[in-house]
């Protein structure tokens, strides 16, 4: 048996980016769809940190508060751990926003922002088919049908709509048009992800980490948690993992050829490679079990193209290593609903929609795209990380350079 529903816009993911998009455009009066292949409430591979130009934007979309109550402590320092180094600097301050106090960004777990964004869709008027997966898009007429079936279920359920907009990240396999082909290579980074209790990190600091293979980034995040999100190369996993034996040791020999878990590569690399790390995590324990996704496509791509929109990182996606990927979503989200709102109904509104849109994400982004490159390429060469630690002891300001060149007190259009 199969069932249809027709609506105004189809929203094809139910993360920030996704969320972002159908508050907004439920909220002018639009008939949404959201499409959610996960169950809420559900963790996702993030460093968690949302910069401070974005609550004015929390605030329209009336999770604001909800925020407020529930996110971490303020980030007023960004750190740099590496090897034995150690140095902080400054965070600048974001001069717009609701109110002075709202000045520095904070983390809160995907878990808990996610649920609270589809939640609010869900108020505004949104139908959340969840958890769904879009298996199929085909044109009919000036119209799109997608075709998604149930989790465990056989039934099919057709949606229709002038509007698709993917919102599924890069990660999502898959035959949409809008998901990109999957390609193992020895340079793919792989993100990893975990909580702790009991860590001994300041408060107030996010450090970037960097160490042979990978970079990464610890946060607190919300009831005490504190987010450890990292990136390594798939080589350098492979081996590590064949390094350190399945009992604990580090096995050179030939004759070993058992492998630990990538988790477990992942904590030794860290560990070892970083004094920040290994102190701020003494004492702490792991809260849930590490999560893995990948690999990273970093880049710019098209935001619109066969008649499907993109946001979040299907449009474009930063290297994680400046922490702005939750801020790119929602605000990648915020334009193009903007855009589409304002739009003659019809297919000549929707590609005047897409051009102005295009055109307001590469003036929002690309500055910081490209700046987080240059940072992980500097990241990632090998010995480069005695340089970093060198330049960054001898100039800790260009740690809140940095921060100010990945966008994190750029104002969202429309909100300064």
């Amino acid at each position: 048996m199969t069932r249809l529903s027709t609506h105004d816009a189809i929203i094809i993911g139910a993360g920030p980016a996704g969320t972002s998009v159908a508050l907004t455009l439920a909220r002018r009066g639009w008939a949404v769809a959201i499409v959610e292949k996960s169950e809420f409430p559900r963790r996702k591979v993030c460093g968690e940190y949302i910069s401070a130009s974005n609550l004015a934007l929390l605030d329209r979309l009336e999770i604001g508060d909800a925020w407020r109550a529930s996110a971490g402590p303020e980030i007023r320092r960004v750190g740099f751990f590496s090897g034995e180094a150690c140095v902080e600097a400054p965070m600048p301050h974001a001069k717009e926003g609701p109110s002075r106090k709202d000045g520095f960004g904070r983390a809160l777990g995907r878990d808990i922002l996610d649920l609270l964004l589809l939640q609010a869709a869900r108020s505004a008027g949104a139908e959340i088919f969840q958890p769904c997966r879009a298996v199929a898009i085909e044109p009919d007429g000036d119209m799109q049908m997608v075709e998604i079936q149930a989790k465990d279920e056989q039934e099919t359920t057709m949606l229709r709509a002038p509007v698709i907009v993917a919102a599924h990240g890069s990660w999502e396999p898959g035959a949409l048009p809008s998901q990109l082909a999957k390609t193992n290579r020895p340079s793919d980074l792989l993100g990893f992800k975990a909580h702790f209790i009991g860590s001994s990190l300041a408060p107030d600091l996010m450090p970037l980490l960097a160490f042979p293979g990978g970079y990464g980034g610890m946060v607190w995040a919300d009831h005490g948690r504190l987010s450890v999100s990292c990136c390594i190369r798939r080589d350098m996993l492979a081996r590590l993992r064949k390094h350190y034996g399945h009992d604990g040791h580090i096995h050179n020999s030939p004759e070993h050829h058992s492998y630990v878990s990538a988790a477990d590569a992942v904590v030794r690399q860290l560990m070892e490679s970083c004094r920040g790390v290994s102190d701020a995590l003494e004492a702490a324990q792991l809260k849930g079990s590490w999560l893995a996704a990948g690999p990273i496509r970093p880049g710019i791509r098209s935001c619109y193209q066969r008649d499907i929109f993109r946001v979040g990182n299907a449009a474009g996606e930063s290297h994680p290593v400046i922490a702005e990927g939750i801020s790119m979503a929602l605000q990648s989200g915020w334009l193009l609903a903007c855009e589409l709102a304002d739009a003659p109904r019809g297919r000549a509104g929707r590609e005047a929609a897409a051009r102005r849109y295009e055109a307001a994400w590469r003036h929002l982004f690309s500055t910081r795209v490209h700046a987080a490159a240059v940072i992980a390429k500097i990241a990632l060469r090998p010995g480069s990380a005695a340089l970093m630690r060198a330049t960054v002891r001898n100039f800790p300001q260009v740690l809140t350079l940095g921060a100010q060149l990945s966008g994190k007190t750029k104002p969202v259009p429309g909100f300064a």
